[in-house]
């Protein structure tokens, strides 16, 4: 009688089950298990450019509010990852030069990205009669990208377009 207790002990200690279905460890593509990594991730600033890209859609579309809503999420993203960007690259800094290198890189793309958002959605403010609304936002864009940019020199531009200011820039 206690031989047949034995077996199952047996058979779980040597046993012979199939190999199907069984989870495997392998990794062919490391990169692809990282959430946040992939083109996908609501964390990202593949989406932000989504949001504006949405938001180009529908101003084809005649639908203003929806294009403003769009906008106004990617930039919202945009200034959430531009954040996130910062404040890592001050943690790390002194103690690892390789992560704010990357993260530095990852941060200036990203206020590329909120300077676009921020350049459609003053226009968008512009076109609805709003330009005191997109004042802030060019404000914004010459701020974060410089006066010396491409983006800072256009929303400079804009600011002399709407009477904010009069001085032209040399730059």
């Amino acid at each position: 009688m206690k031989f047949l207790k034995l077996i199952p002990i047996i058979l779980i200690l040597f046993g012979n089950f199939p190999y199907i279905n069984l989870v495997r460890a392998e990794v062919k593509k490391p990169k692809d298990y990282k959430v946040l990594s992939n083109d996908s991730a609501k964390l990202s600033v593949s989406n932000v450019k989504y949001y504006m890209k949405q938001g180009d859609e529908h101003i084809k579309n005649g639908d203003l509010d929806k294009a403003k809503d769009s906008y106004l999420d990617g930039r919202k993203l945009a200034k959430q990852l531009a954040s996130f960007y910062s404040d890592l690259n001050t943690a790390f800094i002194g103690i690892d030069a390789r992560i704010p290198n990357e993260v530095q890189r990852k941060g200036k793309e990203t206020l590329k990205t909120l300077a676009e958002s921020n350049k459609r959605l003053a226009a968008l403010y512009i076109k609805n009669g709003t330009p005191e609304v997109a004042v802030p936002l060019l404000i914004e864009t010459i701020r974060i990208m410089s006066p010396d940019s491409p983006e800072g020199k256009e929303a400079y531009k804009k600011l002399i377009q709407l009477g904010f200011v009069e001085t032209k820039y040399k730059g």
